[in-house]
């Protein structure tokens, strides 16, 4: 029982995770205001502005960064992590994203392939480096205000 109460109040792990929330539900919002459709699958989703993932690591890094101080190799650790993140979200999902655009374009050309596909590939992956950069922020904010 211990143990479980120095997760639920630890807060190098339940801020990260409600900031995820949070964004995660105003994609959702933002989605329904402007294209007035309402995709809950958006909580769970991958890309948009800011980056979750940005958000989530930043504010980690900074948490930990005050718990331990920002000269302890734990806060090295979690700062060298999160910008391994941001430079997947930003590098190699975003242009998976970009490869998965085209690639459905092909699929959807007559006469190009003969090949069959039951559902598009996912375009949305990855990030823009200013949504990275906003999703760094929030977390860098939201970990140091909490």
């Amino acid at each position: 029982m211990q143990i479980i109460n120095e997760i639920v109040y630890n807060k190098c792990i339940y801020v990260p995770f409600i900031l995820w929330f949070l964004i995660q539900t105003f994609k959702v919002l933002t989605e329904l205001v402007v294209n007035k459709k309402l995709d809950v699958k958006r909580i769970v989703g991958a890309g948009g502005m800011p980056s979750s993932h940005s958000a989530i690591v930043c504010s980690l890094a900074t948490c930990v960064g005050k718990e331990y101080g920002f000269d302890s190799g734990i806060f090295a650790i979690s700062m060298v992590m999160a910008f391994v993140v941001m430079y997947d979200a930003a590098g190699v999902r975003r242009a998976a994203g970009k490869q998965a655009r085209i690639l459905n374009k092909i699929l959807e050309t007559p006469g190009l392939t003969t090949v069959e596909v039951q559902e598009k590939l996912v375009e949305v992956l990855g990030h823009t480096p200013i949504q990275v950069f906003v999703g760094a922020l929030l977390g860098i904010a939201v970990g140091a205000l909490i």
